[in-house]
């Protein structure tokens, strides 16, 4: 390409590709951005664009495709959403003043992770774009939402740098070239390389001191150990630079998060937990998040969303919500006061953003003071309860912006257009000159009437008339009779029957003003309406605070509205080792069920009663039940209320919820293979302050591989990390880890028989279960009846210890009254079993006879 003779136009084309070589270029070429060469191919590919060709000067056709200007977002939300940059090149100057080719600059790199546009975004949660670098004993992340000017800086353990990031839901994730992720990304998530020296320390730190006008970065509240955050936070914002040239003049002053605040949560856990995303392919649906948020504005969305994810670990702060809460629950008139004055504000945040990036149409400034104009009202219903938690401290700092919204309701119209140019956008009475335009633009009735005024105190003319049409365009009509006063300095335009039309110089001069009248009007409209947006903008750390508030309250009214509606409780947290939960319930799946239908169960757990080992049926709750638990302790430390008639919550580091199987192919990784991985997981980093709630471990391999594996993972639970425990298994050799480990009770989900009817309980009862009533599920699933019959008989004779699962598998049903045929050839295997008295050994003994017997059977296979 960069050997063809080409046009001025291409040799400037050319020389912004090789600026921008990792992004697919727009050009702006009149009212079309065009592509060329690679790009063209890639988009005419991504987009179902035609590709076509053009000679430009070379020897060869070059590759063209394009899309109209007007209707470049959604061409750029399906290229973003694809993961890839897009780099938009405008005109920068008037093609009416260039002299030669008119000259063109890139405004904006879009990315994953760097996007303004709404139809780019999703309202209800924030869009990162992280910057990671680790050393051996931390890990720092760097985070913006460019929309927002969200800045955060987090310092993590390294096994808690994929939980953390995870959290942020990165869209982009900026790395040193020579230090490659060691972290897990979602698939779509776009890593973009930096050089390394970009993630100095000392050199972000005096580029971050800079940018925010302090002295040092102490004076953002940063030290020393936030060192590691600090470089990757000098290469998010130079990147950052690259992509927005205009600036980032939004970007707020950087939030710390040092480790021991926020309760990290994996992916396992967010996953089985179903926190913000279902399990059925990600929906909202069926989610905490669904039945939680009740919120009325976008703020408030992405702040429930934020703290559902990270929950907190400091009882002070936990409490300070819980008292907001609870102030709103027992004052329902001024909760649903609260709520009517949020109902109608706008994304605050992302809105002031475009107006402090000069970004924001006349349309969406209208509506940020649209939306500041009812912080008033939210102001004084949250008054109502002022004083409680957080809303006492909000309250001392409030700023409703008052002078912000009634400059931009006195500058805008009532309904300013969603363009400049498309409709009025200024005020009549703003701006004089402005109004005079108008007024030509109108057909100037005064200023006809003026002319004609003074024509006939001038000439004498009392007849003499100022009219206009299209093809003269603004004349003087005078009639015959009078045509002897007509002054020297009227030139004849067109002669009528009984008159003659005249034009003068004044009134050349009015018509020039009238036709130009149009492209004046907006000039002046988008030079008032650039200079509010620019007054506005500048308070962009007044907006972001507000919008915090607003989020803040929307959040404690939406959880306040939910307790109330579903009868929760609220929770006593406290620094000790108890979980005491009285008819605790599954919050989304008794929104699922009439609500008389849902059981509620009690569960604690104690440090002399730290391990539940939960035994019965499948169908019969076990995993609803360790759901709830592991939710209801979430809720609880996001400051929520919880579904329960009492709960008293021992504050937990960490939970850790493994529930349900699944494969990871793309990783290479069979459903127990990610099994042991995720147990293994839990074993090395929960602590005796952890919550760890566990289903089936071992299933995906032989029983006695699986029961050998579950038996050690809960000895090493209790003995080892004596954390909170709650394992629900199908093996039911656990329930001897009673017997065998102090702080091990056993519980079993109950059942009632009715002849071959199985009907489940769903109660939590002391004991464990005899029986997994597999074949009574396999009836409810709708299993043939003869396959039901065979199924019993094979039961009982494997109860029996008449056969052995090597045996079965070959004997017909029709040959079930022969099995003496295998008595007159027993089982080596089964022999010894049959001779050993299992009473009298120990556990060590039965173990290593487990052992031995296993090997045996594997040998003789």
């Amino acid at each position: 390409m960069s050997g063809e003779s080409a046009t001025p136009l291409m040799q400037q084309y050319r020389e912004i590709k090789g600026r921008h070589r990792d992004a697919l270029l727009f050009f702006r070429m009149g009212d079309f951005y065009e592509m060329f060469y690679d790009d063209a191919e890639t988009a005419s590919r991504v987009l179902g664009l035609t590709l076509t060709s053009r000679n430009n000067g070379g020897a060869a056709d070059v590759p063209l495709a394009g899309v109209p200007a007007k209707a470049i977002n959604e061409y750029l939300r399906r290229l973003v959403g694809a993961g890839f940059r897009v780099a938009v090149c405008d005109q920068v100057e008037d093609p009416k003043a260039a002299k030669g080719i008119v000259r063109r600059e890139v405004v904006e790199t879009l990315t994953p992770g760097a996007v303004f546009a709404d139809d780019l975004l999703d309202g209800a949660r924030n869009n990162f774009l992280c910057a990671v670098q680790e050393s051996e004993r931390a890990f720092g992340i760097a985070a913006v939402d460019l929309s927002t000017g969200e800045f955060r800086l987090l310092v993590c353990a390294p096994g808690d740098a994929e939980a953390m990031l995870a959290r942020l839901a990165p869209g982009e994730v900026v790395t040193p070239k020579d230090q490659p992720l060691r972290l897990a990304l979602g698939e779509r998530v776009l890593v973009t390389p930096r050089e390394p020296w970009e993630f100095d320390a000392a050199i972000a730190g005096e580029e971050l001191a800079r940018h925010f006008a302090v002295a040092s970065l102490e004076g953002l509240g940063i030290g020393a150990p936030d060192a590691i955050a600090v470089g990757a936070a000098g290469a998010l914002v130079r990147y950052l630079r690259e992509l927005q040239p205009a600036g980032l003049p939004h970007l707020a002053r950087p939030i710390v998060e040092r480790p021991g605040r926020v309760m990290p949560l994996d992916e396992m856990t967010r996953r089985n937990l179903e926190l913000v995303e279902s399990l059925r392919g990600g929906e909202r649906e069926g989610t905490l998040l669904e039945v939680l948020d009740r919120t009325m504005t976008p703020m408030g969305a992405r702040q429930m969303r934020a703290w559902i994810l990270a929950p907190l670990t400091e009882r002070i702060a936990i409490d300070a919500r819980l008292d907001a809460v609870a102030a709103l629950v027992r004052d329902p008139l001024a909760r649903a006061a609260l709520r009517t004055a949020l109902d109608g504000v706008r994304d605050v945040e992302r809105l002031a953003g475009k107006t402090a990036a000069q970004r924001a149409t006349p349309r969406e400034l209208g509506a940020l003071g649209a939306s500041l104009s009812r912080l008033p009202a939210v102001e004084e219903a949250a008054r109502r309860r002022d004083g409680a938690g957080v809303l006492g401290e909000m309250l001392g700092s409030w700023d409703a912006c008052a002078d912000l919204a009634a400059e931009i309701g006195r500058t805008l119209t009532d309904r300013p257009p969603a363009m400049l140019g498309d409709d009025e956008t200024i005020r009549a009475g703003v701006d004089r000159e402005l109004d005079d335009l108008r007024a030509l633009q109108r057909g100037g009735k005064e200023g006809i009437a003026r002319i004609q005024h003074a024509e006939r105190e001038r000439t004498g003319i009392t007849s003499l008339k100022v009219g206009f049409n299209k093809v003269f365009g603004y004349f003087i009509e005078v009639t015959n009779a009078n045509r002897d006063l007509v002054p020297a300095d009227y030139q004849r335009r067109q002669t009528l029957t009984g008159a003659e039309r005249y034009v003068t110089p004044e009134l050349k001069e009015y018509e020039e003003k009238v036709l130009t009248a149009s492209e004046r009007i907006e000039t002046r409209e988008r030079t008032l309406f650039e200079a509010l947006r620019a007054r506005v903008g500048a308070a962009i750390a007044r907006l972001q605070h507000a919008a915090g508030q607003v989020a803040m309250l929307d959040v404690l009214a939406s959880l306040a509205e939910v307790a109330e509606r579903e009868r929760y409780v609220r929770p006593e947290l406290t620094e000790g080792f108890t979980l005491e939960i009285a008819a605790g319930r599954h919050p989304v799946v008794e929104r699922m069920m009439a609500r008389e239908k849902f059981i509620p169960n009690d569960v604690t757990l104690t440090d002399d009663a730290r391990m539940i080992i939960l035994t019965g049926p499948n169908m019969a709750g076990k995993s609803t039940i360790l759901r709830q638990i592991g939710l209801i302790a979430l809720m609880a430390q996001m400051g929520s209320f919880v579904p329960a008639a009492r709960a008293r919550v021992g504050i937990a580091d960490r939970v850790f919820t493994r529930v349900g199987a699944s494969d990871n192919l793309v990783r290479g990784q069979s459903t127990f293979m990610v099994e042991m991985s995720e147990t293994s997981a839990i074993l090395h980093t929960a602590t005796a302050r952890s919550l760890v709630l566990l289903d089936e471990i071992g299933r995906g391999t032989s029983t006695y591989d699986g029961v050998s594996i579950a038996w050690a993972v809960s000895e090493h639970l209790h003995d080892v990390i004596g954390c909170k425990t709650v394992f629900a298994t199908h093996y039911h050799e656990l329930t001897q880890l009673a017997d065998e480990l102090v702080a091990v009770r056993n519980y079993n989900v109950a059942v009632r028989e009715a002849g071959d009817e199985v009907l489940f309980l769903h109660q939590l009862r002391p004991g464990g279960a005899d029986r997994s009533y597999g074949i009574e599920v396999g009836r409810l699933a709708g299993l043939p009846p003869s396959v039901l019959v065979r199924a019993r008989e094979m039961l009982r004779l494997l109860e029996g210890g008449h056969l052995v699962p090597a045996v079965v598998a070959h004997v017909p049903a029709s040959d079930a009254g022969q099995l003496a045929l295998f008595a007159n050839a027993p089982d080596p295997v089964v022999e010894r079993l049959r001779s050993t008295d299992a009473e009298r050994m120990t556990p060590v003994e039965a173990l290593q006879l487990l052992d031995a017997l296993a090997r045996e059977a594997r040998e003789r296979r």
